[in-house]
């Protein structure tokens, strides 16, 4: 299974919003910048989870994006069926299914195994993990300077 890369940078994106963010929104420059992503392309997958009701977007100074609801409540799911469609078609073969031998029962249950996963997995759960790898945050400067 392979996700596009829109979806990829779906998970990147509310990832860095949530990892990042503060009681302040986002800039979506800023979540391009770390994350890799062309700020063009950011601001169409934004706008993708704006309309899912995932994120909330703020104009002018100080503006950017923040998550809609805690990030305990976004699930891995929600970003990719937000962006992608149903989960259930991200990973349907296209080839192979129409013989009689193709194991046709196994695409719908793989389907639901992963789904479970998927929808298991918060913003929240990210973080953490983030947190332990020792991922860095924005504005935790660690060092001490004195003067």
């Amino acid at each position: 299974m392979r996700f596009s890369l829109q979806i990829q940078y779906a998970i990147c994106g509310m990832f860095d919003i949530a990892y990042n963010g503060s009681a302040d929104p986002v800039p979506a420059q800023a979540i391009g910048e770390r994350q890799g992503i062309p700020a063009r392309y950011l601001e169409q997958i934004l706008a993708k989870l704006r309309k899912a009701e995932l994120v909330r977007s703020k104009r002018g100074p100080g503006g950017g994006y923040s998550l809609a609801r805690p990030a305990a409540e976004i699930s891995v799911a929600d970003v990719i069926e937000a962006v992608g469609g149903p989960l259930a078609h991200a990973w349907s073969p296209d080839a192979g299914t129409g013989t009689p031998f193709a194991p046709g029962f196994l695409w719908p249950d793989l389907s639901e195994r992963l789904g479970a996963v998927l929808r298991a997995s918060s913003l929240e759960g990210l973080c953490r993990q983030a947190a332990r790898a020792g991922v860095e945050r924005v504005g935790s400067d660690d060092h001490m300077y004195f003067i």
